[in-house]
Order: C-alpha cells, then structure tokens, then sequence
C-alpha cells in the first residue's frame, strides 16, 4: 500500500513537474515610458527619438515601450525638464541648453561655444565617456538643479549654420541691429555682437518669419531648416558657425522611472541611446547635403560663407562671457576647467594627427 501511494504521488510530482516546464515563461510585465520631445514631429530630430523608441522596444523584447510624443503633446518644448521630474512626463528628448536660465552652465552639458575649447563631437564624447563628464553631468542634475533625473547622451545635432537672414552679410558691421531667433548663451553672445535677439522654441520660428517680427533666425541648418520651410522666406543662408559647433542633445527619464526597469534593460537602453547617436548621426550627414544642394538649384538660396570677422569676434565675446560666468559660478568653473584639461591634451595631439579636412576634398572637390 505504502510503495503505491509513493509511486501515485511520485507519478503526479512528475506530472506537475513536466507540465510546469513545458508551460511557456510567464511574460513579463510590459513597460511604458511616456517621453516628449522638445521638437515637432516633423523634423529628423524626432525621427532620432522614434529609432531609439523602436530599437529599445526590439532590443527588450517588447518589455520597454517608448510612447515617442513630440513637443507641446503634454507640456511645451522649454518645459520638458520640469515636467520629468515631477512625473508628468517619464522622460523627454530634448537639449541641455534649454536650461541656461536654471544654472549658466547648463550650456557646457551639450558642447557649447567654440567646442568648447577647440574640441570637436568625437572629443566632447571622449569627456563625457572617458574625462569625468558624465559625472559633472549628474552633479548638475541633481547637486545643482536639485532634480530627479537620469541624462544619457543620443542625439549629434551639429555643426550648426549661423543661420538665414533677410540681406547679405559680408562684415560684422552688416551683423548689427538685426533681431534674430536665437537661444540660450548663443542669444547672449549675439547680442555682445551687436544682434537683438529672440527667444523662441523651433515650432514658433516660421510664423515669425512670415509676420516679419524677425530679421533672421538661427535653428540646426540642412534638412531640418527644410522641413521648416525657411527658404521660402529668406533667400541667404550663412555658415559655418561656432555658436553650436559641438551640441549634443540628450534623453532625461525621471528617477523613479529609471528605477522601476530591471538592470538588464536600464543597460539595453543605453546601449540603444549610443547605437542610435552614431548610426542616425552619420546618415544625418547625408541628408544635410542633400538639403543643401536643394537650396542651391531648386530654391535658388545664395548658400554663402560666414565672413571670417565673425567667427573671430564671436570666440572674443564667448570668451568674455565665460570668464563672467566661471567667476559667478563656481559650477561654471569647475565644469570648464575639466573640460579644457580634456582639451588640452586631445585638441593639439588631433590637430598634428588629423590632416585638415579641405586637404584633400578641396583637392577633388574644388570650389567651382
């Protein structure tokens, strides 16, 4: 009796054991994360957002879901950041520069004026990655700003244009008294220059143009000057520019958010944040050309070089501006002072190992 009962129970352990095993997983419990942008759906700067959505959603098997709005959805594009951190939002696709009227140093979070300090993209990263940046960075979320945010860096959105203006610019003099769209420090060093300038999010720029309230306006350049339409309202289009030479845009996800995905996926999300910065950056580059050659034979736009005058007065009022700001804020200081320590060693070696770029596409692609 004893050894019939053990072999029916054992007979049903097996059972249940077998059943158990082969019943699939139980899914796990999906995870949505509610962002907005601080631009239209329009532009490439949204399709960089929508590709990170899609890739994070493949990458996690469809355990993360990014529900990619565009901005002004739930709250305006100036207004992400806040938004994040109260949990209106759970995060945002935005740029750091937006925040220079919380904390000056707000700028040197995504590149800043002149690099900063003669740095390029592939440099500024290198700080961020390798130079202490990334927790300069978190120290001025949540030291400085006192916020419930996480930043990882996704978007490559330079180097920008000076920008479309309604007459010819050939000296700084020309420069003068134009009121012009522009944002953030950038807005400041204008105005040391002689500029009046206006303070607008990208999706107002256009209708401003149109009623004539501006003379000119400053967005990225290429493709997302297109979308925008600013060839139909202004014919002569500047560049290059140090105001954004390096600018680096970036997600923000609410703290608590973060904290309720598992480890595996807070690393697959950033991983697809730094997949997406380099594969949409490069085939941004394409599109820019292909912009740019528009506004040349279809809009018949004078596409012209920024007078040098310009760029040289420019370094000079950035130069004074950042000193005023380094003994304002201690932040300011210390943030730029690390990152002309990272500078000074990679700038000068780049520029001895690093031919210059006209070298050789002057040599096969001369100016006509």
């Amino acid at each position: 009796m004893r050894s019939r009962f053990l072999g029916t129970v054992f007979a049903a352990g097996l059972a249940a054991f077998t059943a158990l095993s082969l019943s699939p997983a139980p899914a796990a419990a999906q995870k949505v994360l509610k962002m907005q942008a601080s631009w239209p759906a329009s532009l490439t700067l949204y399709e960089n957002f929508t590709m990170f959505a899609k890739r994070v959603e493949e990458l996690t098997g469809g355990e993360v879901k990014i529900e990619a709005m565009p901005a002004g959805q739930i709250v305006p594009a100036f207004e992400v950041l806040d938004a994040t951190n109260k949990r209106v939002i759970d995060g945002a696709h935005t740029w750091a520069g937006y925040w220079q009227g919380k904390n000056s140093a707000a700028i040197l979070m995504t590149g800043g004026p002149g690099g900063p300090w003669g740095m390029d993209q592939q440099d500024f990263l290198g700080w961020i990655w390798w130079g202490g940046g990334e927790k300069l960075i978190d120290e001025f979320y949540h030291d400085q700003l006192k916020l419930n945010v996480i930043h990882i860096p996704i978007l490559i959105s330079s180097p920008q244009a000076l920008g479309w203006f309604k007459k010819r610019i050939e000296n700084l003099a020309d420069f003068k008294g134009m009121k012009c769209r522009q944002t953030g420090v950038a807005g400041q060093i204008f105005n040391e220059m002689g500029m009046r300038t206006v303070n607008m999010p990208g999706g107002e720029i256009m209708p401003a143009a149109e009623r004539g309230t501006i003379d000119c306006a400053e967005w990225v350049g290429g493709i997302e000057d297109l979308r925008f339409g600013f060839q139909t309202v202004w014919k002569y289009h500047y560049a290059p520019s140090l105001h954004e030479s390096v600018s680096i845009g970036n997600l923000l996800i609410n703290g608590d958010a973060w904290k309720e995905i598992s480890k595996r996926n807070q690393e697959i999300i950033k991983a697809a944040a730094t997949e997406v910065l380099i594969k949409w950056w490069v085939g941004w580059q394409k599109q820019n050309a292909d912009a740019l050659k528009e506004f040349r034979e279809k809009h018949k736009v004078n596409v012209l070089q920024t007078p040098n005058e310009i760029h040289v007065e420019f370094l000079k009022a950035w130069d004074r501006i950042a000193a005023k700001e380094a003994q304002a804020n201690p932040f300011f200081k210390k943030v730029m002072d690390s990152q002309k320590a990272w500078a000074s060693v990679v700038v000068p070696a780049k520029k001895f190992y690093f031919p210059a770029y006209n070298l050789a596409a002057d040599h096969y692609w001369p100016e006509k």
